[in-house]
C-alpha cells in the first residue's frame, strides 16, 4: 500500500508518521516553501482568543501532542519544547467573567493576582489565568522529526494538482499512489485555486527568552529552542494567499502588544517569521476520493496530530476495505 501525502507541515508530517506505523508506504510532496508550520515557537494553549474559546477537543488534542513529543523522544528523535504552562493575563473583570463562561470543567487551571504570577507583567493587567498544562514547541523541528521518524521519502516539489490515486508536479511529472492525501495549508490550496480565508501572522526572534512561561494575549512571549519570539497573528483575513510582507504599522504593533505583556526587558530583535494559516478546517475523504486534512488555522500543533491519528485510521481502512469496482 502506498499513500502521496501534500504538504509536510504538522499536518502533513504526522499523517505520514501515523499511515507508516499502520503498515503505509509513504511518500510526502513539500515544495519547501510558506509553511505556517514552520514557526519557530508555538503555543500548545487550549484556551484561544481574546474571549477565552476552547474548542471541544482541546484537551483531548493538548494531550495528544504531548504524548507524541515524549513518544518521539524515546525513540530518539529530540524536539526542543517545554510543557511549561502558559499565561493568559486579562485586562479587566468583564474578560474574566467572558473566559470563565468558556473554561471547561476537566481543564485545569488556576486564576492568580498579577503579583502572583510566575512571570512579571506590565502594570495594567487585572488577573492571569495559568494552564499549568500548556506550553510551546519548535515548529520545524516537530514537524521534520515526525517525516524522519516515518521514512517517508521526501520528494521537493510543488504539486500542481491530484486525484485520488495521482499527483501532478510542477514539470508535469505524475507520482501514482493507491490514495492521496492532501495537508496543504494556505499556499497549496491557493495554487491549486481554491477559496479560502486566509490570516497572515509574524514572529520576531529575540536574542533572549523574556519570559520563561509563554504570555499570551493578544499577541505572546516564548521562550524558543535559542532566544525567544514575540508573535501574533494580526493582519485582516483575506480571500486570497499573497507573498509574507511585513508592513511598518504592524511591526510597531507587535512591539507595543509586547511592552503591553511584559516588557521586553531589553531583548533585541534578531529576525522575523512571517507565515500565512489557512482557517476552514477540512478533514476526511473528499468528493473525488482524495482524503483531507488542512484549515487548522493557529490550532496546528493543538489539534494536528490527533486528527491526522484519525485520518490516518481511517485511509488505512479504507486501503483494506475490497474495491467496490468491477473486476476486469
Amino acid at each position: 500500500m502506498h499513500v502521496v501525502v501534500i504538504g509536510a507541515g504538522i499536518a502533513g508530517a504526522s499523517s505520514a508518521y501515523f499511515l507508516a506505523r499502520a503498515g503505509v508506504r509513504v511518500t510526502v510532496v513539500d515544495a519547501g516553501l510558506h509553511r505556517a508550520s514552520g514557526v519557530p515557537s508555538a503555543l500548545i494553549n487550549p484556551v484561544r482568543g481574546q474571549s477565552g474559546g476552547v474548542d471541544a477537543r482541546a484537551l483531548e488534542g493538548m494531550a495528544f501532542t504531548w504524548a507524541l513529543l515524549r513518544e518521539l523522544g524515546a525513540a530518539g528523535w529530540a524536539v526542543p519544547h517545554g510543557q511549561t504552562g502558559v499565561l493568559r493575563p486579562i485586562p479587566d473583570d468583564r474578560a474574566r467573567a467572558r473566559f470563565e463562561r468558556n473554561l471547561p470543567a476537566a481543564l485545569r487551571h488556576g486564576w492568580l493576582p498579577p503579583a502572583d504570577a510566575p512571570e512579571a507583567l506590565a502594570p495594567g493587567w487585572a488577573h492571569v489565568l495559568h494552564l499549568p498544562e500548556g506550553g510551546w514547541v519548535d515548529g520545524p523541528a516537530f514537524a521534520d522529526a515526525l517525516v524522519r521518524a516515518s521514512g517517508a521519502r521526501v520528494v521537493w516539489a510543488r504539486a500542481q494538482e491530484w486525484t485520488a490515486r495521482t499527483v501532478t508536479l510542477a514539470g508535469a511529472d505524475t507520482l501514482h499512489a493507491d490514495a492521496v492525501v492532501f495537508c496543504g495549508g494556505s499556499v497549496g490550496s491557493a495554487w491549486r485555486g481554491e477559496a479560502g480565508t486566509h490570516r497572515m501572522g509574524t514572529l520576531l526572534t529575540l536574542d533572549r527568552a523574556v519570559a520563561g512561561v509563554p504570555v499570551s494575549f493578544g499577541a505572546y512571549l516564548a521562550p524558543a529552542a535559542a532566544g525567544g519570539v514575540l508573535g501574533a497573528t494580526f493582519e485582516t483575513p483575506a480571500p486570497t494567499w499573497a507573498p509574507e510582507v511585513l508592513p511598518l504599522g504592524s511591526l510597531g504593533w507587535l512591539l507595543g502588544k509586547g511592552e503591553a505583556l511584559t516588557g521586553l526587558r531589553g531583548a533585541r530583535v534578531t529576525g522575523r517569521w512571517t507565515g500565512s494559516r489557512l482557517s476552514g478546517l477540512r478533514a476526511g475523504v473528499q468528493a473525488d476520493g482524495s482524503w483531507r486534512l488542512s484549515g487548522l488555522s493557529s490550532k496546528g500543533f493543538l489539534l494536528g496530530p490527533l486528527l491526522a491519528h484519525e485520518l490516518a485510521g481511517q485511509v488505512r481502512a479504507s486501503l483494506d476495505a475490497p474495491d467496490p469496482r468491477p473486476a476486469g
